[in-house]
């Protein structure tokens, strides 16, 4: 049997990772500075996340055998208290694909109805809501057998009123927009959508997958609005390379045995890397240190004449070119050694740890200068 070939692979064999460091078989040296689409929050091989999950390996079955509080309840405890949400409630599972989907579940029992609202250029993990990443038009997808899920344009508060009423059940959005270019919705037009949402009895679910746990220099993006969601969605830098995902559940929300279900979320494994997680952000304050990082480094590549617009929030950004980017990426990586990601065709993803230092940086910006000097004339 062969692997199904989804997934474009370098030929590059990391065997070694410190901080924002790859080794790869040779022993060259590499800068990573996208971390699996923001999955590594607090940097690879973090000594306390390591100790942590070691602790666990060693008592398999068991979390302690001095500590009486189950590793769940420990990790919703901390994710409370540094979310901002210590009267939400959470519901643990593997993936920010199987958090949307139990997210959507919720809304759909919570109101008895079926039809949602998303985005265009959204993307919500292998889900009902990721046909619209790359689409520019509304457009109507099944979501199941008697709802279906309709397209907005992003920002449009206008049509945003004319399409919210009584017979939607969610309105799901990212805090920050990953895979459809590092777009922000204003805060007018997510305040303007958690009032909708009341009126209308639908439920405002946040994804914050991507764009949660620190990225943006709050705990999450929305934060930056003031608005206080229904459900939220996250996973990615939430366990810092191990599967794990979960959704945070308004207190209104009752909760009931058998209303949700899951085989692996929850593990003490995934829930050992998860308050590992947790106690590095809070210890290291790399909240702050991703809003001060991210503002600089976004302010000094606006200087750069070549780049179209620099998007972003905190440690999530994105570079918009005038021209494909594939070229600009693959010099990155083959002549400097720096992974970065990409957006469509013309945006280069940043999403480094938020952890990153300033000399790392420095040197992606430096590279990234002399990348595009050579191809100005292409241009």
């Amino acid at each position: 049997m062969k692997l199904f070939d989804v997934y474009p692979l370098f030929d590059i064999s990391i065997v070694k990772a410190s901080g924002s460091s790859l080794w790869d078989a040779n022993g060259k040296k590499y800068l990573d500075l996208y971390g699996g689409h923001a999955v590594i929050s607090i940097g690879h091989s973090h000594p306390h996340y390591i100790e942590k999950i070691k602790q666990q390996l060693d008592q398999i079955g068991f979390y302690s055998n001095s500590v009486k509080i189950l590793p769940q309840e420990e990790l919703a405890a901390k994710l409370g208290e540094l979310s901002g949400y210590k009267d939400y409630q959470l519901f643990l599972c593997n993936s920010g694909a199987e958090a949307n989907e139990n997210a959507i579940k919720l809304a759909s029992f919570q109101t008895g109805r079926k039809n949602v609202i998303a985005f265009t250029k959204s993307f919500h993990g292998r889900t009902s809501m990721a046909v619209a990443a790359t689409d520019d038009k509304s457009i109507v997808a099944p979501v199941n057998e008697t709802g279906n899920i309709q397209f907005l344009p992003f920002n449009d508060e206008q049509l945003l009123e004319k399409s919210i009423n009584k017979e939607v059940c969610a309105v799901i959005i990212e805090g920050i927009q990953g895979v459809g270019g590092v777009n922000i919705p204003t805060p007018s037009f997510l305040k303007k959508m958690e009032k909708l949402c009341k009126e209308n009895g639908a439920l405002l679910i946040l994804d914050e997958v991507q764009s949660g746990y620190g990225r943006s220099g709050r705990f999450f993006a929305h934060q930056h609005a003031g608005i206080k969601p229904d459900l939220i969605t996250v996973a990615k830098g939430m366990g810092n390379g191990f599967p794990v995902g979960a959704v945070l559940i308004s207190p209104e929300i009752r909760s009931k045995h058998s209303m949700l279900g899951t085989t692996f979320g929850g593990n003490y494994l995934a829930c050992a890397a998860a308050i590992a997680v947790l106690d590095v952000i809070k210890q290291e304050n790399l909240i702050d240190h991703a809003m001060q990082t991210g503002n600089k480094w976004m302010n000094d590549l606006r200087k750069i004449k070549q780049v179209k617009e620099v998007r972003g929030q905190g440690l999530m950004i994105g570079l918009e070119l005038s021209f494909p980017a594939a070229e600009i990426r693959k010099k990155l990586l083959t002549e400097h050694r720096i992974f970065t990601g990409a957006s469509g065709k013309n945006v280069i993803r940043l999403l480094p740890s938020l952890a990153v230092q300033q000399n790392e940086i420095e040197r992606f910006t430096d590279a990234f200068e002399k990348v595009l000097s050579k191809v100005e004339v292409k241009i």
